[in-house]
């Protein structure tokens, strides 16, 4: 029996982000992958965020492009993103990346490799350097590790999606493949999405509702977000589906780790919302059966303190709702705009009783016991 998490990072963020100082304690996605104990690409894998250049390009078990800007502007990517994390599940790629590049050359050059010489083809205006083939592909040495650690047979036997902004509607849409592929769609999937943000134009079907293989969805909202085009989506999850929706004082990357009183940059100043999220986070998949290294441990009374701090910064939060990521910012009576499934409606009409609790996105910040549906 194996369990598989997939992380997914958000539009620009990368597996590297547990370092990145705009975060005072590292992004909350790639963090997490980072303290994973068990085995890459067997029990765990990262994937690196639209709009980040494919860092990952050579790793990929599909082909994918190099989006740049429309990755950011508009998700370009994240179908390979959905191919790639549907391949790792199967343990098959689907391409190989058998050509070395420079670096690689380089590297095994200098490491004294007997390797063929560069070949230079065309004229020397028009030069182009061929480095070689490689013996064996990143993907070939990937596809090896999970047939050797997976217990049990290569499908892992529940899977686990971890993802913030795009990373979050990417755990939508992965589980939503599985779904509708014969070979994954009876495997219990776990949720758990922080401000899931599609962006402009990208309220699909696939992006915003669930299917019944998805057992539990945990979501966390970022109350004060007020950036156009940041609407965050609510998913309309299947009867059955254990649904739980919290809404959490700051801005988009307040929830994942940037304690800046913009949300953006600055000194370490509201970090308790990133805190929250990261304990329940670590509780969650605790629970659903992934080995931690490390982990936050909040007691109750931490919670209550964490809470108290944020009410008192009222005016702080307050303040961040002039902010925006796209220059502009956008309003519903004085509330946030999101997508509740496919229908667009303020923040504080997400509620009802097919949540856990009730209250949904208005429960208030006193209730520190809505958590314990989450237990």
């Amino acid at each position: 029996m194996t369990t598989l998490t997939i992380f997914f990072c958000g539009t620009g963020s990368t597996k590297f982000d547990n370092q990145n100082p705009t975060y005072w304690n590292g992004e909350l996605v790639s963090t997490l992958a980072s303290h994973h104990g068990g085995r890459e690409f067997a029990e765990w894998i990262v994937i690196d965020g639209p709009g980040t250049s494919n860092l990952q390009a050579d790793e990929l078990f599909t082909k994918s492009g190099d989006y740049g800007l429309s990755g950011t502007l508009f998700g370009k990517g994240w179908e390979e993103n959905v191919k790639h994390a549907i391949n790792i599940i199967k343990g098959k790629c689907d391409w190989e990346r058998e050509k070395l590049t420079e670096a690689e050359y380089n590297r095994l050059k200098a490491a004294g490799i007997p390797i063929e010489d560069v070949i230079v083809e065309g004229s020397w205006l028009w030069r182009k350097y061929n480095y070689g083939d490689r013996s064996v592909t990143q993907q070939k040495l990937q596809e090896q590790i999970i047939k050797t650690f997976r217990k049990d047979g290569v499908i892992p036997t529940n899977v686990n999606l971890v993802g913030w902004s795009r990373g979050g509607i990417s755990c939508h849409m992965l589980a939503n493949a599985m779904f509708k592929d014969s070979a994954l769609k009876n495997i219990p999937v776990n949720i758990f999405a922080i401000d899931p943000v599609p962006g402009i134009g990208n309220f699909q079907e696939e992006k915003v509702k669930l299917n019944a293989n998805v057992k539990e969805y945990v979501g966390f909202y970022a109350r004060d977000e007020r950036s156009k085009g940041f609407s965050c989506v609510i998913p309309q999850t299947a009867t059955g589906t254990r649904t739980h929706i919290y809404p959490m004082p700051g801005r988009h990357g307040t929830l994942v780790g940037n304690a800046a009183a913009d949300g953006v940059s600055g000194p370490k100043a509201l970090a308790e919302p990133g805190l929250i999220v990261r304990h329940f986070a670590e509780v969650c998949l605790k629970r659903w059966g992934v080995p931690l290294n490390k982990t936050t441990n909040l007691t109750p009374t931490d919670l209550q303190n964490h809470h108290n701090a944020m009410a008192s910064a009222a005016a702080k939060y307050k303040a961040m709702e002039k902010c925006s990521y796209t220059f502009f910012t956008e309003l519903d009576q004085g509330e946030r705009y999101v997508s509740l499934g496919s229908n667009g409606v303020k923040f504080s009409a997400v509620k009802g009783t097919i949540y856990a609790p009730a209250t949904g996105l208005t429960t208030g910040l006193q209730d520190v016991g809505a958590y314990q549906h989450m237990g």
